[in-house]
């Protein structure tokens, strides 16, 4: 029986919160593993969470990776070529640079690995792996295989279940790469697949606070209604606790939110992105009025729902300001969790295609793109400014003052989000230190080489 090794790298720098207990489960190289015939073993290491040996024997090796931790999947591609081992690369940064990724590796798969998985370990075995393969059109979702979760019994992640039940989107906003990748329709999975495999999901071991929790890892899982009604309805009887992303048109369907908390939601992620409507539309979002902000989050609340409100800063119409006026904003609309990035124009983004072409990006390491860092020169303010104030923010936003007052009076289930705003602000802390450090070390190395 060939080996087969599946390998999510650990990135130099952390994410926000990848260092602390809510560590997420990928699904990407599960479904990849699902994909895999029988004839083969198959052993997924996710690095974040257990080490890597890279003298183990393997016959074939395949690497997934975001692209802040694309530098270390080329370090370890590179390892096990040095000692003969043939090293298949996916996911989204390769997807988006194959001929980058081509440099440290065997073959890359372009797009979503399932449709071509079989073919790929076909040609491997016959000695005739290609140097890319590359995706037609976007195939439908039926007849999808569940992830077989025992491949990460034992790895110390948060005990949450990842489900999918769409891909795509036709948004395309210019900062976003989900519609290049997964393509520009929703494409639904068959509510009956998503039903057998929620069905088939085994209790995880040990005591936590809330277990059993279901991640449903669609960008929008409200995106076709229709199908997300019929799919919320099958789920009543299952009596889930679940959480899911959202755009803010949902809180315009009463029927569809109703059927979220029947249905077991916890919580909603919704991009607002920013309070300007000049930025929104800059970046191709029109569809969000930041005037609704705050009765689009009441509607939610008013149906028991937690709300988790994403905002990017940097922007072009962003001035060093934003930053008091997003802090009085989230703490006035009561957000159970604000997730704050800064802008970080991703490889196969219209974002990144601009700014490269307006000569701004100004750093290309690439485990810098995390929205923790820097990496372009932005408009309204100083790359400083906007480090600071990002910073700055994070950890007013996640104060234990700041906390208490979004949390008071919530009707959302606070034994999840009360843990996990802890848990940030721990996260945020640890993450303050090692930033500010690394760049006063970078001012103080950058004086040394001039003289100063």
């Amino acid at each position: 029986m060939k080996k087969l090794l599946l390998i999510s790298p650990l990135t130099s720098r952390s994410l926000l919160g990848a260092d602390f207990y809510f560590r997420m489960p990928t699904l990407g190289l599960l479904k990849v593993a699902a994909a895999t015939p029988e004839v083969w073993s198959v052993r997924i290491v996710e690095h974040q969470v257990e080490p890597l040996d890279l003298d183990q024997p393997v016959d074939l090796v395949g690497i997934t990776a975001m692209t802040p931790a694309a530098d270390r999947a080329y370090e370890i591609a590179d390892a096990f070529r040095a000692r003969g081992v043939k090293v298949v690369m996916g996911g989204i940064h390769a997807s988006m640079l194959p001929e980058e990724a081509l440099a440290h590796c065997d073959a890359v798969v372009v797009g979503e690995a399932e449709s071509q998985w079989h073919g790929l370990l076909s040609d491997f075995l016959q000695g005739r792996m290609k140097a890319i393969y590359r995706q037609g059109m976007f195939p439908g979702l039926a007849g999808m295989r569940d992830a077989d979760w025992s491949l990460y019994d034992g790895k110390g992640y948060l005990p949450m279940h990842c489900v999918e039940t769409s891909r795509g989107c036709p948004h395309g906003c210019d900062f976003c790469s989900v519609t290049n990748y997964f393509g520009g329709r929703y494409r639904t999975r068959p509510v009956e697949d998503v039903e057998r495999e929620v069905r088939s999901l085994r209790p995880f071991e040990g005591r936590f606070i809330l277990k059993n929790v279901v991640f449903f890892v669609d960008d929008n899982i409200a995106g076709n209604r229709t199908h997300a009604r019929e799919l919320l309805t099958r789920m009543i009887p299952y009596r889930l606790k679940w959480l899911g992303q959202a755009s803010t048109t949902i809180a315009g369907d009463d029927e569809l939110l109703d059927l979220c908390r029947r249905s077991g939601c916890m919580g909603l992620l919704i991009g607002f992105e920013t309070l300007s409507r000049e930025n929104l539309a800059n970046v191709r979002k029109g569809f969000n009025r930041p005037e609704n902000y705050i009765d689009v989050i009441r509607k939610i609340h008013d149906h028991g729902l937690g709300v988790s409100g994403a905002f990017v800063f940097g922007l072009d119409g962003d001035d060093a300001g934003v930053f008091d006026r997003t802090y009085d904003f989230v703490q006035k609309a009561k957000l159970e969790s604000p997730y704050f990035s800064i802008l970080t124009p991703y490889p196969g983004t219209r974002m990144f295609t601009r700014l490269q072409g307006e000569g701004r990006i100004i750093d290309r390491d690439w485990s810098k793109y995390n929205t923790n860092y820097v990496v372009y020169r932005p408009v309204g303010m100083t790359p400083d400014e906007l480090f600071d104030g990002y910073y700055r923010l994070q950890n007013a936003v996640y104060s234990f003052p700041a906390i208490a007052r979004r949390l008071l009076g919530s009707t959302s289930k606070m034994n999840f989000w009360l843990p996990m705003n802890y848990g940030f602000r721990r996260s945020i802390k640890r993450l303050t230190e090692r930033a500010m450090a690394e760049r006063d070390g970078a001012a103080g190395s950058q004086l040394q080489s001039t003289g100063g």
